[in-house]
């Protein structure tokens, strides 16, 4: 139990951040990454070592979300979302602004996956490009590509008003 202690203690940030990143309300994010960890020590047994340990953690959230979200049969909604902790420069500057932050957030609701996914991960999640692309089983340049495309395009969008 000692061991998975520390596991919790280095991961936990991480797994919630991304789990905030699916979901956007804290509350839900807390209980989904406890849950995610419960059932992490259940089966850390089970961990084969295919992929690093934070990742596997994460496709863990992942599916304990998606489980919670099919459960509630509803949309968890992206509108109440504080984003006053970013301090991106640039692109991601500009979301600090809450009617901007509105904007990009019904943008990102219309944007096919991956490119959702893999912005909200960096910008919401603050997930390095190298953890995005293993989450995917995908490159780090793959992700960073995916990124920008996503970028251009909610900044076209913002550009044009197209909300």
């Amino acid at each position: 139990m000692e061991d998975f202690e520390a596991i919790y203690i280095q991961h936990f940030d991480g797994v919630y951040k991304y789990v905030f990143s699916l979901c956007r309300n804290e509350a839900i994010a807390e209980e989904i990454t406890q849950e995610a960890f419960y059932r992490a020590m259940e089966y850390i047994d089970k961990f084969e070592g295919k992929c690093k340990l934070y990742v596997w953690l994460c496709q863990i959230a992942k599916h304990t979300f998606l489980t919670y979200a099919k459960k509630q049969k509803r949309y968890v909604p992206e509108t109440d979302v504080d984003l006053s902790w970013q301090s991106e420069p640039g692109f991601e500057r500009e979301i600090l602004d809450k009617e901007t932050a509105w904007k990009l957030h019904k943008l990102l609701h219309r944007l096919s996956e991956p490119y959702k996914e893999v912005f909200s991960l960096r910008v919401f999640g603050e997930l390095p490009f190298s953890q995005i692309g293993e989450l995917f089983g995908k490159s780090d340049s793959w992700a960073r590509l995916i990124f920008y495309r996503a970028k251009k395009e909610l900044r076209r969008d913002l550009d044009e008003n197209i909300v």
